[in-house]
């Protein structure tokens, strides 16, 4: 039982931040049907920011999280207006050209800045762990999980609480009939893609004090992103946050019951079981973002 409890945790810190990894794709395919390559590397960005504010620049480390993420946001932004903006429009290949050229050229230049040696970031948690009965947990994954739902519901509120989460509900709804009623669909776009790279880059900043910063650590991040959306259906918000845990845990366990060495295997046996009997998603919905 121990074991147990003790994995169930462990999945659930995971699963937070899969879970932003997941709403953050699921929000840029759902709304601009772009297919986002270069998500994983939205997600090694995030990490190397928060590297470079807290270690070489001595920055607080709350501060730097806050703004690793504003820096996501901004990165994000920039793709969207400089490489999808001019080929809106053009066919899903030339787009898909398009992001695989970028996800290349940003992780190349993550690897000529940073070299191909593992970084690691220093975190304002105590040594002593959190102990709740016969289950310990380090407090830095617990400020990860408490800081990945604290986002997650965030973005949820900003999506159906405010006009620019209804405006971005309308166009995906209708894009033609959205711009006729006066929604800047450039806007959107804009700052959907700028959302959805800031999870990502929220997701690999958490991260990077519990395991290690490295050039390519976005590449099994990104692969994972498509995975939980295809298991929470595409464009259902709830559906790929429930995905990231549901992910998570099939890998904790089966990587504690089974073998270590076939944890990432774990999610893709079940990500093609869910394509044989499910291929919509196992939370697949009518079309719309919630």
């Amino acid at each position: 039982m121990e074991q147990f409890l003790q994995h169930v945790i462990n999945a659930q810190i995971l699963g937070g931040t899969y879970a932003l990894l997941g709403v953050g794709l699921t929000l840029i395919f759902g709304i601009m049907r772009v297919v986002n390559f270069t998500h994983g590397e939205l997600y090694t960005f995030g990490a190397y920011m928060l590297f470079m504010l807290v270690m070489p620049l001595g920055m607080n480390f709350f501060v730097g999280l806050v703004l690793a993420i504003v820096l996501g946001v901004i990165l994000g932004a920039l793709i969207e207006i400089t490489l999808l903006r001019p080929i809106r429009g053009a066919d899903i290949d030339t787009t898909m050209l398009v992001m695989i050229g970028a996800w290349i050229a940003m992780q190349n230049l993550e690897q000529l800045t940073w070299s191909g040696v593992a970084k690691s970031v220093s975190a304002p948690f105590p040594s002593d762990p959190l102990v709740i009965g016969s289950v310990s947990v380090g407090w830095d994954r617990v400020f990860v999980f408490g800081t990945a739902i604290f986002l997650i519901v965030g973005a949820h509120l900003l999506i159906h609480r405010t006009q620019l989460g209804k405006a971005m509900r309308a166009t995906f709804q209708d894009r033609e009939t959205a711009a006729l009623m006066g929604v800047k669909i450039n806007r959107i776009y804009t700052a959907t893609f700028a959302l959805g790279s800031g999870l990502a880059a929220a997701a690999g900043a958490l991260l990077a004090p519990v395991f290690v910063v490295y050039p390519t650590m976005g590449d099994m991040a990104a692969l994972k992103s498509f995975a939980i959306v295809i298991l929470g259906g595409l464009g259902n918000f709830w559906g790929a946050a429930l995905g990231g845990f549901i992910l998570a845990f099939v890998e904790e366990f089966g990587a504690g019951y089974l073998s270590s060495g076939y944890r990432d295997a774990m999610g893709f046996v079940l990500i093609i079981i869910i394509l044989i009997f499910r291929p919509t998603g196992i939370f697949a919905q009518k079309e719309r973002i919630g």
